[in-house]
């Protein structure tokens, strides 16, 4: 059986993680370098990341600030509106209940994968849960309660910034100290289930959403790129070497570390469909060209290495056998 497929997040779900960090007393530079990811997550928030790679960041970041509840700390200065593209449009939804619908419908789409939210009416209370379909256990528990934190700022845009849940649920083991998490929350923490979430009065969900707090939908679509589907391996493969670009030349090593699998176990994988490594890398190199090109801004050899490349030269030469055309031509034309 083949290893399942990571799910993935944009960058964006971390909120205002660099400036949360520096008051924490910690070093998001230093994490990120340990954790091997690229810095261009702080400054892109709408590149795509594994969702695996995301949990062992925040473990991470919990170790270097020495806060066993980093996430649900950090959760409690982001904010949904600001979540990509996706997050407008849910906190632009004319209820409460069409905008848990809206996240509903279109989470794994516009946001992350391998991420499954419900909504469960329990008499008069509804538990609203969020469950990471991730087989990644370090740093789990900090991405859920940041999960968590989303949601509740999600029904604060229509209940008001004071709301609180009746109740966080949590996966944590039950006997778990609560006490903290309850200062930070606000409100009762109730661990050992098996599935996030919380617990709120249902008769919320009719909520309207506050004439003050309607705003116009953000066009960040048109630059966000697509979330890979969960069960499509070779979008799942360029996802990875993409974001590899933005730190150094694309290394097969590094591609495959970050799918949790083995140099010769993602070869034999893309030889199953037909292409290699290098061939994805010089796809990627095109497209990651074509755009920075088309911006009109950059100096051709700003560009060249920006993708890695040694010298301008290197980079023309490999642009023209793509496109049989030299770069400087094509951002011509294009314009």
């Amino acid at each position: 059986m083949a290893p399942r497929l990571s799910g993935f997040t944009r960058a964006s779900s971390l909120g205002p993680i660099a400036d949360f960090m520096d008051r924490q007393g910690g070093s998001v530079a230093r994490v990120l370098k340990d954790v091997d990811l690229p810095f261009a997550l702080l400054e892109q928030p709408e590149l795509l990341v594994p969702l695996r790679e995301q949990f062992r960041f925040l473990e991470r970041a919990a170790r270097e600030t020495g806060d066993p509840c980093f996430g649900a700390r950090l959760g409690q200065v982001v904010r949904m509106a600001n979540l990509s593209a996706f997050g407008a449009w849910v906190c632009a939804a004319e209820s409460l209940a069409q905008a848990i619908e809206r996240g509903h419908g279109s989470l794994n789409t516009m946001l992350q994968t391998s991420t499954v939210l419900t909504l469960l009416r329990r008499g008069a209370k509804v538990h609203w849960l969020i469950e990471f379909v991730e087989p990644e256990t370090d740093g789990r528990h900090h991405n859920e309660l940041l999960g968590v934190a989303y949601q509740i700022d999600v029904v604060r845009t229509y209940a008001g910034r004071s709301w609180r849940p009746d109740v966080v649920l949590t996966a944590l083991p039950p006997g778990t100290p609560r006490a903290e998490l309850e200062a930070i929350f606000g409100t009762n923490v109730s661990h050992g289930h098996a599935v996030p979430g919380i617990e709120f009065d249902a008769a919320l969900l009719s909520r309207p959403l506050p004439v003050s707090t309607a705003r116009p939908l953000r066009s960040a679509l048109c630059t966000e790129p697509e979330v890979p589907r969960q069960h499509d391996e070779l979008a799942t493969i360029a996802a990875v070497t993409d974001l590899a670009l933005h730190e150094h030349y694309p290394r097969i090593a590094w591609v495959a570390a970050k799918l949790g699998t083995t140099r010769r176990s993602l070869q034999r994988r893309l030889a199953q469909h037909g292409t290699t490594f290098n061939r994805l890398v010089e796809e990627t190199l095109l497209r990651r060209a074509k755009a920075l090109l088309g911006e009109g801004t950059k100096p051709v050899t700003e560009i060249a290495l920006e993708l890695g490349y040694a010298d301008p030269a290197h980079f023309t030469r490999a642009f023209r056998r793509w496109t049989g055309v030299t770069p400087s031509d094509y951002r011509t034309a294009a314009g």
